[in-house]
């Protein structure tokens, strides 16, 4: 409780730029946010919590935060809110609301402290259960769309319970949130999948969707692993629709991914890997 009170007194509420009017995010995101600092009151002394419409952004004293994330007159935190509530009417569209809580520490030691066990070293941001975590260096190294694309892909992930999700296909996961984060982009696959098209443009096409190990920090092709998996969501809403996608996602959660393929699509896995490769050569060769 001590602690508690400190972090009370030590934290500065700043008004959004948009104001704390009937646009608010809901009482929930705020108390999630506090509920989160308190876990690790020293990270938050002097720090500063943002409402926009529907995300609440927490920055650490001297978070650095980039610089081009402010407009001119508008400080960097509301920016970044500003950004974080474009990346949830995003997902809300997709999958449906999710409470937007984005935490920004003043570093990348303190980032991992918040995201331990996991840890953040090579990442722009992580999702918890019920937040995203920002890792300074390489938020900051991301271009505006980037920062966008990171937060919708992460903010979906919160929406779907993915940090809970241990037994789902990392394949849909993280496609399925890569597919979300690069919605309004007009990026293309070219574009977005350079490393594995590189691959396919040499004769070299993936056996199979990436399974967990792929996506391990470190993996040898950690980014072709994230590539493809989006390749797969896209192809299932290029071919079936953004719906189905949805409600493959949610069947694979209820039954798992054989019973849900078949429920949704009207395939199998084999199926689907055979069509997916195909669209892999027709996009990115």
């Amino acid at each position: 409780m001590r602690a508690l009170a400190r972090l009370a007194a030590a934290v500065l509420v700043v008004a959004s730029v948009a104001g704390l009017a009937a646009d608010a995010p809901p009482d929930r995101a705020l108390a999630t946010a506090r509920a989160v600092m308190g876990e690790h009151p020293e990270i938050w002394i002097g720090a500063s919590i943002i409402r926009g419409k529907h995300a609440v952004v927490v920055t650490g004293h001297a978070a650095s935060t980039p610089p081009s994330l402010s407009a001119p007159g508008a400080p960097a935190e509301a920016r970044l809110a500003d950004v974080a509530d474009s990346a949830r009417r995003t997902v809300a569209r997709v999958w449906g609301p999710v409470d937007a809580v984005i935490l920004a520490p003043a570093t990348d030691e303190q980032a991992e402290v918040l995201a331990s066990p996991s840890g953040v070293t090579g990442l722009a941001a992580l999702a918890d259960v019920d937040h995203v975590i920002l890792a300074p260096s390489g938020f900051g190294r991301l271009s505006p769309t980037g920062r966008r694309v990171v937060l919708a892909h992460e903010l979906t992930h919160v929406a779907t319970g993915a940090a809970i999700s241990g037994d789902m296909p990392a394949w849909l996961v993280e496609g399925f949130a890569d597919y979300v984060g690069y919605l309004g982009s007009d990026l293309t696959a070219r574009a977005v999948a350079a490393e594995l098209a590189a691959e396919v443009r040499s004769g070299t096409l993936p056996a199979e969707l990436p399974g967990r190990e792929a996506f391990r920090p470190g993996a040898s092709r950690l980014p072709q692993a994230y590539e493809e998996a989006w390749l797969a969501c896209r192809y299932v809403a290029d071919r079936y629709g953004e719906r189905a996608l949805v409600a493959l996602y949610r069947a694979a959660r209820r039954h798992g991914i054989a019973t849900a393929l078949v429920e949704t699509l009207g395939t199998d896995l084999a199926e689907l890997t055979a069509a997916w490769r195909g669209y892999l050569r027709h996009e990115l060769a």
